[in-house]
């Protein structure tokens, strides 16, 4: 009975891929270079290759670093180092960093938010720096424990200033975003913001709006961003810091992956739609059928997005990297968003033959 409700699936790693047939991701085919102007010199510098990681000071002994993928900065003052997150995959390279540029102790640690990507090697700092995040994030450390994930020693709700050593950074929590406990990060003297998993300086960043949790949340960070005047902004990901011509052309490709995703709600969502969708699928295949109503909305969305001329004049491929992959997972995420968290403009009707309504 088994052997009739499913198909064998047969597998390949060849050359380097995991491959399954009749259920799975199938590899992505064919997709045009990133934009010239994306990767920065440093990514193919021998020291980057062989060490890993690149620091940079932006301005006033503000420092950014990255390992090519995620990003993490330090602040130098008269008194020690003020750390901001501890990527793993940038580990003790924070350490190294920070020795590059001065031999004064670590006393402070800021966690932009709870997720073990971003700070999961905050016990290389030991366990005498102070460590500084919103409630919200001690209360999920204390929650989920992780030794590699301190808890937080200082703790705000709304607003926090830090000053160590004549150096003052600005926090601030405007609600819930990437995820609860996600916090804004200012230094006014240097104008830098860090705010991390809202916008990835360059790209469309990782797909499903970088796996975030309130989706709507997310889209008023990005505009929340431009209400700070800063010249840096410390985001996250991928290979360079932003700034506000970086988070303004970010803000208006999810303008248009917006602008696809409620067009494609508005066409495949109506009640009558999803009845054909189904239809076609078969009322033994309910699931296939629902799959085939999502994605052809994440597929009408994505048309939309990568069809349409930015404001420049350029399609969304020759300005961001990474649009071409990851706009689908965007598209699904932000269409869902659409259905899930924004209001609705009708609903069934009582009665035979109920005018449609949105799904």
């Amino acid at each position: 009975m088994c052997n009739n409700h499913q198909k064998a699936i047969n597998a390949s790693d060849t050359p380097a891929f995991f491959a399954i047939d009749n259920y799975g991701f199938p590899e992505a085919g064919e997709h045009p270079a990133d934009p010239p102007n994306y990767y920065p010199s440093y990514f193919t510098s021998e020291r980057f290759q062989k060490l890993g990681y690149h620091v940079e000071e932006l301005r006033g002994g503000f420092y950014w670093v990255t390992s090519g993928g995620y990003d993490a900065a330090f602040v130098v003052t008269d008194d020690g180092v003020i750390a901001i997150d501890a990527p793993p995959t940038i580990g003790e390279n924070m350490l190294a960093a920070i020795e590059d540029v001065t031999d004064k102790p670590v006393t402070h640690v800021i966690y932009s938010h709870w997720h073990t990507d971003h700070i999961g090697a905050a016990s290389v700092f030991g366990p005498n720096v102070e460590i500084v995040a919103h409630e919200i994030t001690k209360e999920l450390l204390e929650r989920f424990p992780d030794p590699s994930r301190p808890i937080p020693t200082l703790t705000f709700d709304k607003e926090h200033t830090l000053t160590v050593g004549g150096v003052t950074l600005e926090l601030s929590y405007k609600g819930e975003n990437h995820c609860p406990g996600n916090i804004f990060i200012y230094a006014p003297a240097q104008k830098v913001l860090t705010v991390i998993d809202i916008i990835s300086p360059g790209s469309a960043t990782f797909m499903h709006c970088d796996a975030s949790q309130n989706i709507t949340g997310w889209y008023q960070a990005q505009e929340q961003l431009l209400e700070f005047d800063f010249d840096f902004l410390v985001a996250g990901h991928h290979m360079k810091y932003g700034t506000p011509e970086t988070v303004k052309a970010s803000i208006e490709y999810f303008a248009d992956v917006l602008d696809g995703a409620q067009a494609a709600v508005d066409r495949f969502s109506r009640s009558d739609a999803l009845i054909s969708i189904l239809d076609g699928a078969g009322w033994d295949k309910v699931f296939v059928g629902t799959e085939n109503w999502i994605n052809s909305m994440a597929n009408y969305a994505t048309k939309y997005v990568l069809e349409k001329r930015s404001s420049n004049g350029q399609l969304w491929s020759e300005r961001l990297a990474g649009v071409t992959t990851q706009t689908k997972y965007h598209a699904y995420t932000v269409l869902e968003s659409i259905r899930l968290e924004r209001p609705r403009p009708n609903y069934r009707l009582r009665g035979e033959n109920a005018p449609p309504f949105l799904t």
